[in-house]
């Protein structure tokens, strides 16, 4: 295995090894600072973030606001107060080494006022930003505001492209490094574009290339490329390592430090990382973001598989085909089917899903009684927590505070199962984000009999190799 020796990044040296941000309390303080204090770069989430009261203990994120606004407020103040919480821990434990981000996803409610919030009250803890889950165009303007480096998160050169014409080269003196994150492989959410086929997986090389080669063209030479999305042994990249042709390279861990003795996760999400075998996890749709997101085919994915089967489409007059008139609501409100889709629907009543919920395209999705009553309780108590939201038709933008469209049952309150799986739900009744690689714990010898590192024996052997 070739060495790993240290890059320039972010005005400092630092070993090529990043821990990846996830998510609600997934990567925090604590497995941020152990990670940094090996002489990488550890990354807490920025995205609800945990923080703590006066006793140390972690204080539940309880909302009492009537409405999506009030609710939307509160949650805005909590993402900064747990941001400031973990960038404290974070900078404590790394004990000088190393460096500290924070993530956000762009499309996360209030973004960038979580973000400014964080960055003001823990000036001089956070040395770098890194989002993705949008095109966060203002991104540069934040971390020059605050003399903190930025780190953009995109899935092609073309994303970039129009990034850096639109606002980074603004900025270009704060631009730390560029995280390329794989869609076919990384875990979360994931940039697939409408022209690319999520069942067509491209290789990776190419794509880092390309995108090498538009940063070369605005001066970029010698700004690092972060390769986010199936890094398991750094050996597997050696042709990427000192690689002219590529430039300066970083890995990026987010699947890996899951299972680590620091990571926050609970056991039972541990220990479940453990049993998965190769395809378990699935890139699928279903996000209320709208965007693609891969994540292990547990319970709960099963279930939005099936609901979404359930589903047919409907019009407002008979036309066509649709010539079965079928009552949708407690006031059986009319709606015309086909007969091959009535017939279907009948079969669902007849198996308990007697519950026909309206959906933006002109369907209807059949689901329990009590899947309906989950559903709309959901939808009511939604808190703002994405700028749009297809699941509750939220909106943070003035002045409807809506999307306009009709809230999407075949979706989920995002914010609800990474909170509940983050501490201590269950890890099949919740979504449940990894990496395509995640498979790989149940066969590398490294995780025998149960093993679970600390960050630092990860990090070593990660440096040395199998």
């Amino acid at each position: 295995m070739k060495a790993i020796n240290p890059i320039r990044m972010g005005g400092v040296e630092v070993l090529p090894l990043i821990e990846g941000g996830k998510g609600i309390s997934v990567s925090n303080g604590a497995s941020a600072g152990a990670w940094a204090c090996e002489g990488g770069v550890g990354t807490f989430s920025a995205v609800n973030a945990d923080f703590f009261d006066e006793n140390g203990e972690r204080a539940p994120q309880v909302y009492h606001g009537r409405t999506r606004r009030e609710r939307h407020e509160e949650l805005v103040a909590y993402g900064v107060a747990g941001g400031i919480a973990q960038a404290r821990v974070a900078h404590e434990r790394r004990n000088g080494q190393g460096r500290i981000h924070a993530n956000i996803l762009w499309e996360m409610g209030g973004a960038e006022r979580v973000i400014r919030g964080v960055l003001e009250g823990a000036k001089g803890l956070i040395h770098g930003i890194t989002c993705g889950a949008g095109m966060p165009y203002r991104l540069a303007e934040i971390a020059r505001d605050f003399g903190v480096f930025y780190y953009p998160i995109v899935s092609s050169a073309r994303a970039f492209n129009a990034l850096w014409k639109r606002s980074y080269h603004k900025a270009r003196e704060w631009l730390g490094g560029v995280v390329y994150e794989d869609p076919w492989l990384a875990g979360g959410h994931n940039g697939l574009s409408n022209s690319e086929d999520p069942q067509q997986p491209e290789p990776p090389y190419p794509r880092v290339l390309r995108l090498r080669q538009q940063m070369r063209e605005f001066g970029l030479d010698d700004t690092p490329i972060i390769m986010a999305g199936g890094v398991w042994w750094l050996e597997e990249w050696e042709d990427w390592i000192d690689n002219k042709e590529l430039g300066p390279i970083a890995f990026q861990f987010g699947t890996r430090p899951l299972l680590t003795k620091e990571s926050p996760i609970s056991d039972a999400w541990k220990q479940r990382l453990l049993t998965l075998k190769e395809g378990d996890v699935l890139l699928q749709r279903f996000s209320p973001t709208g965007f693609y997101s891969s994540a292990v085919r547990n319970e709960f994915i099963r279930e939005l598989e099936a609901r979404n089967e359930r589903q047919v489409a409907y019009t407002a007059e008979p036309v066509g085909e649709h010539t079965v008139e079928y009552g949708v609501g407690p006031r059986k409100r009319p709606v015309w089917l086909t007969p091959r889709d009535y017939g279907r629907a009948r079969q669902w009543e007849a198996e308990g899903h007697t519950e026909a919920m309206r959906t933006p395209d002109n369907t209807l999705v059949f689901v329990t009684p009590e899947k309906q009553q989950e559903i709309l309780q959901d939808q009511v108590e939604c808190m703002g927590c994405l700028s749009s939201c297809r699941f509750s038709n939220w909106s943070q933008h003035e002045p409807d505070y809506s999307t306009g469209k009709k809230a999407d049952p075949r979706s989920f309150c995002i914010q609800k199962t990474l909170q509940d799986i983050a501490h201590n739900g269950s890890v099949e009744r919740n979504l449940m984000f990894a990496g395509h690689n995640a498979f790989r714990f149940a066969s590398d010898p490294f995780y025998s009999n149960g093993f679970i590192p600390t960050v630092k024996q990860l990090v070593q052997r990660i440096l040395t190799g199998r």
